[in-house]
């Protein structure tokens, strides 16, 4: 008979506003508002503006080392994305940052014709990207990716962890154009650093490890998902290779094709996003328009659903996308 002690203690309701990392995992502290603040200081043209978001995105950080670059206007993401490209017209590059849900769904049209149509040099930096939050569909940006694709010259980028982020943003700033980040805030894990050799380039997908059985091309903390589930497959005797896509638009077909190319393989694309209009719908086009068949393929996203409110790891295990589950996938998918 099981005891209290034997029982998974109750998960709050501050598991819904949690950091991604495992525990014990390591991790960062804000690594985008310490990276901004490191770039701003030799970059005077760059400005910070939020609505109403500051401390929950991290530039609370930048607010208090450039008080007079900082700009807080308020509950109001249109305003935020409008006055974002007329700064930008007078030569400043504002970091415009609030929640992915408000940033995309209130803002769009402001997006589209004010500072992408005009394409204009704001960075927009958006937190709690696809399922990184359990306050349920209000705040559930599971189809940010599908809107912001469809508009044309947007750079997106979907960083995987703390290292990726502060590397990206002096790239994202050099860019010239309007970029639209997805945002990990707060602890952020840190494992790309294990990785010998890489660096995140603004347009390139990058392989982390080789195997033989099947190709995970994976964005966002999904990559790091996806280097722990080929730890689980090596201990079956399974070999994965992980093939990370940071930049979603545009993408990099050309390693994407040689690497599902290079030889037989289930190809499963892990993304935190509906499987609707993201980064799995995105290399199936390519690699249907250019004739590359894969062996197999599959897609491990999110559902296209409205999702439930709750503590992310049980979320994460309910939609397919924590370690576990999406080795389960993969295993069944393999059989």
């Amino acid at each position: 008979m099981n005891t209290a002690t034997d029982k998974k203690p109750r998960l709050t309701t501050s598991a819904m506003i949690a950091s991604i990392a495992g525990e014990g995992q390591r991790v960062k502290a804000a690594p985008f508002g310490k990276a901004l603040v490191e770039l701003a200081a030799s970059r005077p043209e760059i400005v910070g503006m939020t609505a109403d978001l500051a401390k929950y995105t991290d530039l609370h950080l930048f607010a208090q080392a450039y008080p007079s670059r900082f700009y807080q206007m308020g509950m109001a993401e249109q305003l935020l994305m409008g006055s974002a490209g007329g700064m930008a017209k007078e030569g400043l590059i504002p970091f415009a940052t609030t929640y992915a849900v408000f940033g995309t769904r209130r803002a769009y049209d402001f997006i589209h014709q004010v500072i992408a149509e005009e394409n204009l040099n704001v960075k927009m930096c958006c937190a709690l990207p696809g399922l990184t939050t359990g306050y349920g569909p209000s705040h559930q940006a599971t189809e940010d990716l599908a809107m912001m694709r469809g508009i044309p010259g947007l750079t997106i980028v979907d960083p995987c962890d703390a290292l990726d982020i502060e590397q990206a943003v002096p790239q994202i700033a050099d860019h010239p154009g309007p970029v639209y980040m997805r945002l990990l805030r707060g602890n952020v894990p840190l494992v790309l650093d294990e990785i010998e050799g890489y660096r995140f380039e603004l347009g390139k997908a990058k392989r982390l490890v080789d195997g033989d059985d099947v190709l995970i091309i994976s964005s966002g903390f999904m990559t790091m998902r996806a280097l722990e589930v080929v730890k689980a497959l090596k201990a079956e005797g399974i070999g994965a290779a992980v093939l990370h896509c940071p930049t979603i638009k545009p993408l990099d077909e050309a390693t994407i094709l040689a690497e599902v190319g290079r030889k037989p393989r289930l190809v499963v694309v892990a993304e935190n996003h509906s499987v609707v209009g993201g980064l799995g719908e995105a290399v199936a086009a390519s690699l249907l328009q250019n004739g590359v068949q894969p062996a197999r393929f599959r897609l491990a996203g999110l559902p296209d659903a409205y999702l439930d409110a709750g503590a992310l790891p049980t979320l994460h295990e309910r939609y397919g996308i924590s370690t576990e589950a999406l080795t389960r996938r993969i295993q069944a998918w393999l059989r």
